[in-house]
């Protein structure tokens, strides 16, 4: 049986998550601490006191998901769990790229925390709140919602697919007026819900582009090392393990489709059979339930989940 782990992005955020965690596991607090130290903040606070809210801007919530992420991954190694010898390949969805890649090694735990700060501030300050939008359209295969997309943008604005998430699940981002449209146009073909998305920026589109050119700047300075095991890259839906072509796809992932339906469809043709969700929520299971029903899915988020994954694990 082989083994995947997957990292959650935006939307999975909530008050109190890690908390739990860094009560438990001396190595689990001590990623809060190290994350808080490299923000120059106490993120962790805010994670457990602050308000739904705050917690939800863009800047806070990608390094506060990655800490969470990253604190599940030092709790199991505590209890013996290796991820190099235990673990086929690592993605994640969006910003969980950048906790897949600090699980696996390519970056520092505070590298990774000062990367997503500024992702999320780039991403935030690179179209003025309330231009751009993103909604989730269901019951369309991903090339429907291309062709809708690109009908919307003929009225202008800018809207593209932007998250292939599972069948019958596409995400759209764009201007605010061209989103819009194009659930109007998903609406009157049939689809079956046409939501918009509490987000505060339009992301995995093009405007995005100040954003991956400040991000092209982050990344040029950082030392990445090889994965300790493949990435399933969002922008490709395939493995990478080249440090080189990784920073090169995070900055292309900016404004690129999360390929997400994809790599979930590489990995079960590819004899991985386990998939574990590794952080806050459950979202990156469901959608895997709804992409292939034969996985056997794991979410790992909490004390209880942890432990019993390694009673299981270390016990065979």
């Amino acid at each position: 049986m082989s083994r995947a782990f997957m990292f959650p992005g935006q939307g999975s955020q909530l008050i109190g998550m890690g908390q739990a965690l860094a009560a438990t596991y001396p190595s689990a607090k001590a990623v809060f601490d190290e994350v808080d130290e490299a923000l120059g903040q106490s993120l962790s606070h805010l994670m457990w006191h602050g308000t739904q809210e705050e917690l939800t801007l863009t800047e806070n919530a990608q390094p506060a998901l990655m800490a969470v992420s990253l604190a599940v991954i030092k709790a199991l190694e505590s209890g013996g769990f290796k991820l190099a010898d235990n673990v086929a390949y690592v993605a994640g969805h969006s910003l969980g790229e950048y906790s897949a890649l600090a699980a696996a090694g390519v970056f520092s735990l505070a590298d990774t925390a000062r990367l997503l700060k500024i992702r999320g501030q780039a991403m935030q300050q690179a179209v003025p709140m309330g231009q751009g939008s993103m909604a989730a359209i269901m019951g369309f295969a991903f090339p429907e919602i291309v062709a809708i997309a690109s009908e919307a943008e003929t009225a202008g604005g800018v809207c593209r697919a932007a998250n292939d998430n599972a069948p019958g699940q596409v995400v759209v981002s764009g201007s605010a007026e061209a989103v819009a449209r194009a659930c109007e146009i998903a609406k009157e073909r049939g689809a079956k819900r046409a939501v918009e998305l509490a987000v505060s920026a339009p992301f995995h589109c093009p405007l995005m582009q100040p954003a991956a050119e400040t991000m092209a700047q982050a990344l040029a300075d950082i030392d990445m090392r090889p994965p300790l095991v493949p990435l399933i890259a969002n922008v490709t839906a395939q493995p990478s393990t080249d440090a080189e072509i990784i920073r090169e796809q995070l900055i292309t992932q900016v404004t690129g489709v999360v390929r997400w339906r994809e790599s979930v469809e590489f990995l079960a043709e590819n004899s991985v059979t386990e998939l574990v969700e590794i952080g806050a929520g459950k979202v990156l299971s469901s959608l895997a339930r709804r992409i292939n029903r034969d996985l056997q899915l794991d979410a790992l988020g909490d004390p209880e989940t942890i432990d019993a994954f390694l009673s299981h694990h270390m016990n065979k």
